[in-house]
């Protein structure tokens, strides 16, 4: 998109009064591959091009898409759209003077230029991985998903840069049986990273932890209900403060009242062990990016310092409401959505503590080994999410594996009752939907024990 173009085009939306215009151009490449057992199930490739226009006048938001990003088919739905509005012009002129994107993440080869017989390597390395693990395996299934982002954007406040996400996740399956149950169990691997971070990651060992949780959760007993301080382990473990209190630290709740935590800054909010993080500028992570969807450069925004509310995440439109600026976490799926404040790589920093300090010093409990679905009410952080891995703690020590754990709570007085944290602290990799789509968002958290939480389990019900 020539500066030119672009320029003229921003000018055109601002002729009605608006006091911000911008321009989002897109040009997307996604592939995803599906293998089961040993047979090929799907392979889906798409090309999304196009662009979105968008302009703000105070608080007020008028957005529209197109696929004709010609000048004529631009400055066509920017003339649409300026009819929004119909006040005195607020920007007469202004000069592109932000066009240097920070290259934190970089990548030597795309994934869109990968042939699908190396991706195809991958899936049947986990597929017949977890088929060979035991005979009480009945499914193995594997998928590899890729995109290639590239955009472009253009604003009124003279930013105007590009920046290219190069996404790409495996992930695998495993389906057992007994003859009497059946139970599941599935993990991922990925990243905004080149193809070849692949070649030092150990399919093998990955595919037969997923089988071997699915095998070994046929036997275990169910779980019994009751209130238990419950230890959740690191990784995807972090989902919980993800939905329950993540998302009512955008600011796409923030400024509407819609969160708990409104009007809270500076204050306690959690435990003082509890230092959280949303950081999109780690190299080549999931959640990560070299800017947001608003050209603004990601960054390492602390939420929670030592149980204290330090920051939101916020977008532009919202912090104007809010008036607070934008932190550099506006994200969306593409340009069909208009953009809002999200999550990128959100986690629970390290603590003092090892696991197994944490293990011995709860009398009786349970180990929440991996977590798996659940739901939340955003706006008041009630929520209820199954635990696929599972043991009790009994005298400091696993003991019996257990199944059918449900943990339910409130995200608000959850992380006030974590009173210890580990040093293990690591990534799962997530899909997170919310108003601006669906955007990969890595959730995570060293290993941490929450005191008396509510778990259900149907244990004991004959």
């Amino acid at each position: 998109m020539d500066k030119k173009i672009a320029k003229k085009i921003l000018l055109e939306c601002l002729t009605t009064g608006g006091d911000y215009a911008e321009i989002f151009l897109e040009d997307t490449v996604k592939n995803s591959i599906r293998r089961v057992g040993d047979q090929i199930e799907d392979i889906n490739a798409s090309h999304l091009y196009g662009a979105a226009i968008r302009i703000l006048k105070e608080n007020a938001e008028v957005y529209g898409y197109t696929n004709d990003v010609s000048e004529k088919g631009l400055l066509k739905l920017a003339t649409s759209l300026r009819t929004a509005y119909n006040s005195a012009v607020v920007i007469k002129d202004f000069d592109f003077t932000d066009c240097e994107t920070t290259k934190g993440t970089d990548f030597k080869v795309l994934s869109k230029d990968i042939p699908n017989s190396k991706k195809l390597g991958y899936l049947e390395t986990c597929t017949k991985t977890i088929g060979g693990y035991s005979p009480k395996i009945v499914q193995a299934v594997a998928t590899f998903t890729d995109e290639t982002q590239v955009v472009t954007i253009a604003n009124s406040n003279g930013v105007y840069k590009t920046d290219t996400r190069n996404h790409q996740r495996v992930a695998a399956v495993a389906i057992a049986s007994d003859g009497k149950s059946m139970e599941q169990a599935s993990n991922s691997y990925g990243g905004n990273f080149d193809i070849s971070n692949f070649d030092t990651f150990d399919f093998v060992e990955f595919s037969k932890k997923v089988a071997e949780a699915a095998v070994e959760t046929l036997t275990a007993d169910e779980m019994v209900g009751g209130v238990y301080d419950v230890v959740i382990h690191n990784a995807f473990g972090g989902v919980i403060f993800h939905e329950a209190c993540g998302h009512a630290l955008e600011a796409t709740s923030v400024a509407k009242g819609m969160s708990v935590f409104c009007g809270k800054m500076g204050q306690k909010i959690a435990a003082d062990c509890v230092t959280a993080i949303d950081d999109g500028t780690i190299p080549n992570e999931w959640g990560s990016a070299n800017m947001d969807d608003e050209g603004n450069p990601t960054k390492k925004n602390v939420l929670i310092e030592n149980g204290i509310l330090k920051s939101y995440m916020v977008d532009m439109r919202n912090g104007r409401r809010m008036n607070a600026a934008p932190t550099g976490s506006t994200r969306r799926q593409s340009y069909r959505f208009s953009p809002t404040s999200r999550m990128t790589n959100t986690y629970i920093a390290n603590g003092p503590h090892t696991p197994e300090e944490i293990i011995a010093n709860t009398k009786f409990g349970l180990f929440a080994k991996t977590m798996a679905g659940g739901s939340v009410n955003p706006a008041t952080g009630e929520f209820n999410f199954s635990v696929g891995e599972a043991f009790m703690i009994e005298d400091g020590k696993l003991t019996k594996r257990v199944k059918g754990a449900t943990l339910i709570g409130n995200g608000k007085d959850t992380i006030l009752n974590i009173d210890m944290v580990a040093n293990n602290q690591s990534f799962g990799y997530g899909m997170c939907g919310s108003s601006s789509g669906s955007i990969p968002a890595c959730v995570g958290q060293p290993t941490i024990r929450v005191k008396q939480m509510t778990v259900g389990g149907n244990g004991g019900n004959k």
